[in-house]
């Protein structure tokens, strides 16, 4: 019998050093993007608050093992609908609107919490939990089976999809691409997934076309309002728009390429982006830093990304496994979604960069998904004769 580890050896210090690092560029990116003068607050000693409350976070997380999780699954996600439905109808006074959404809860002394940042996580958790008992309970894999899981995670997930997606699209992006990447790892027949999904691709391209080319349809029989179309159009001609929808993204293009190979240097940024420590803060590291430090922050997601694959296939239960491709999904989709937006590969929708952009919310809400993770790893121990011997069991079986 293998003597339990200690507690050293139980924990990831990899992810340690990948977080310790997206600290230090997140403080760094974050100081440079204040430094145009139209900030009077200082976000890097926000930004290490944050990471402060998220190693809190971190350390709570941890020390609950899968099980403890899994029999909070429902409950978490309870809560997380709850707050969502809370936006609708709780006062203006604790839940300002900007913008003409609700999006944020306003807590005395602590600031904002938008709580779509934390119902993600949430969610991941709850789709693992479907998923799991759904394979204990039908061994036997069918069509009908397949589908009835398939229908079990679109409505668990259709909730606060139809809560977020009202008044923050790209949030409702990130919960779709969270589905999507779990319906993927569940065994789900590749003959259901396909046609759903190229259905689901064909309607979406038709959508845009009719943005582009008729909107006045949407216009007369969807009733949406033609100035909602100007994100498609400031995407697609930035130039065009540089005085008005597209200026963000124009200026993000030119401090982008202006950095070219090497980069302009610390503190030495020449074009102004407004927010740009939030949702732009890759386009400050592309000026400053050029190709080769937003390859460098690149690079340093791919490892991030491995390593939660890593982590994926070395634990043997099953529904770690489930929540690791959850928070694979969501990593790689607010990556892939934010530098895309930066350099006009993708529509601008308001996603910040993990663990780099500054906002609290958002990076607990990712810390929480760490927390997760590095708690995989530290109760590795507990499945190493029980869970395991009964997964392998179940899967001969």
């Amino acid at each position: 019998m293998n003597k339990p580890k200690k507690v050293a050896e139980r924990f990831d210090w990899t992810l340690c050093l990948l977080l310790f690092l997206f600290f230090l560029i997140s403080c760094i990116a974050i100081y440079s993007g204040q430094a145009s003068g139209q900030y009077e607050g200082n976000f890097v000693l926000g930004q290490i608050k944050n990471y402060a409350v998220g190693i809190f976070i971190i350390i709570v997380v941890i020390y609950f093992d899968s099980e403890q999780i899994k029999r909070l699954s429902w409950i978490l996600y309870g809560l997380g609908v709850l707050l969502l439905i809370g936006l609708f109808v709780l006062p203006e006074s604790i839940v300002p609107i900007k913008k003409g959404a609700a999006l944020w809860y306003v807590i005395p002394k602590l600031g904002q919490i938008q709580p779509s940042e934390f119902v993600k996580v949430f969610l991941i958790i709850a789709l693992s939990k479907i998923i799991v008992d759904h394979h204990e309970k039908l061994v036997q894999k069918t069509t009908s089976s397949d589908l009835f899981l398939l229908l079990k995670l679109g409505i668990v997930t259709s909730v606060p999809l139809g809560l977020i997606i009202v008044d923050d699209l790209g949030t409702a992006m990130v919960i779709i691409a969270i589905l999507t990447g779990m319906i993927f790892a569940s065994g789900i027949s590749w003959k259901i997934i396909v046609p759903i999904y190229g259905l689901g691709g064909v309607l979406a391209g038709a959508l845009i076309s009719l943005v582009i080319w008729s909107p006045e349809i949407l216009e007369k029989y969807l009733g949406v309002e033609q100035y909602k179309f100007l994100r498609i159009y400031s995407w697609l001609d930035p130039v065009g728009h540089k005085q008005d929808a597209g200026m963000q993204l124009y200026n993000s293009l030119l401090a982008v390429g202006s950095g070219l190979i090497t980069g302009k240097g610390f503190g030495d940024r020449q074009v102004y982006i407004p927010d740009s420590h939030t949702d732009f803060i890759f386009s400050v590291i592309g000026e400053e830093y050029g190709f080769i430090g937003a390859s460098i922050v690149i690079s340093l997601y791919f490892l991030l990304i491995y390593h939660l694959t890593r982590t994926a296939l070395d634990t043997k239960d099953p529904f770690s496994t489930y929540i690791c491709v959850g928070i694979i999904s969501m990593v790689t989709f607010h990556v892939f979604q934010n530098i895309g937006m930066t350099i006009q590969v993708l529509p601008i929708t308001g996603i910040p960069l993990p663990f780099i952009s500054y906002g609290g919310s958002s990076l607990m809400g990712n810390m929480m998904a760490m927390g997760l993770v590095f708690g995989i790893k530290y109760h590795q121990k507990n499945y190493m004769f029980s869970s395991e011997a009964n997964y392998v069991a179940k899967k001969s079986s």
